[in-house]
């Protein structure tokens, strides 16, 4: 959750400025080994169960996006920034439930996980009133267990096949569909999943070629990420260090 106070500690900018460092070159060094311009990749600051007062040492240090996934904590955390003067570019990158869509369309640029033709629709009724598109991805599921979140690439499910829910998005007026989402499944190599992912992805391109975003490849994995094409990675433990622990 975060503090009452978004004051940024001198000591705790210092350690936020050498992950942030240690990151971005790791970035750099995946996106030369894999022949791709640096200016593709965009780095997501996932700041869940850290306080507002770490966005703002993020955003002074001139980390443009952030990410959340629990909209009980987003909400008052996009707010406190603001008040703060602050705009980053808020990612939701958690499961989403229906009746949180209202709410996460306040805060949200960006929605990663759209992964049912209901949801699509529940956001697409909650962004009637903004000024901007919201940028959205489909979550597809690499393993095809739905249980875990993420539509179904090659299904003709009309709630949770990727096809379906890719029209609902692309259908929606205040909703822009950009890309793909992806977690690695449970007991998969990244290697194998991301390779999946790929090739998910090259098709699902052909269908929509303006969907050209990525999104995968955590703290342990976004080398590889990166390497099968990979143009947002979400940045967790390896910027902020030892996620404290949900209450």
């Amino acid at each position: 959750m975060t503090d009452s106070s978004a004051t940024v500690r001198p000591d705790r900018q210092a350690e936020l400025a050498a992950g942030l460092a240690q990151v971005r070159s790791r970035v750099d060094d995946a996106c030369a080994q894999a022949g791709r311009d640096r200016a593709e990749v965009t780095m997501i600051a996932v700041t869940k169960t850290y306080p507002a007062s770490d966005v703002l040492a993020l955003a002074g240090l001139g980390v443009t996006d952030m990410g959340e996934n629990r909209d009980q904590e987003a909400a008052g955390k996009a707010a406190e920034v603001a008040a703060a003067g602050v705009s980053p570019r808020w990612h939701f990158i958690g499961q989403l439930q229906r009746n949180k869509a209202r709410s996460v369309v306040r805060y949200a640029d960006v929605v990663h996980s759209v992964d049912s033709v209901r949801l699509a629709r529940a956001l697409a009724t909650a962004t009637v009133d903004r000024q901007e598109p919201l940028d959205a991805l489909v979550q597809v599921s690499i393993d095809g267990d739905a249980a875990r979140g993420g539509a179904l690439p090659g299904s003709a499910d009309p709630a949770a096949g990727l096809e379906p829910v890719a029209e609902a998005v692309a259908d929606a007026t205040g909703m822009r569909l950009v890309g793909l989402m992806a977690v690695a499944p449970l007991g998969w190599e990244p290697e194998r999943a991301f390779a999946r992912l790929a090739e998910v992805a090259d098709a699902f391109r052909a269908v929509h070629p303006g969907a050209t975003a990525l999104s995968a490849g955590m703290s342990g994995d976004f080398e590889i990420a990166i390497r099968y094409g990979a143009t947002h990675v979400r940045v967790g433990s390896a910027l902020l260090g030892m996620r404290p622990t949900l209450r």
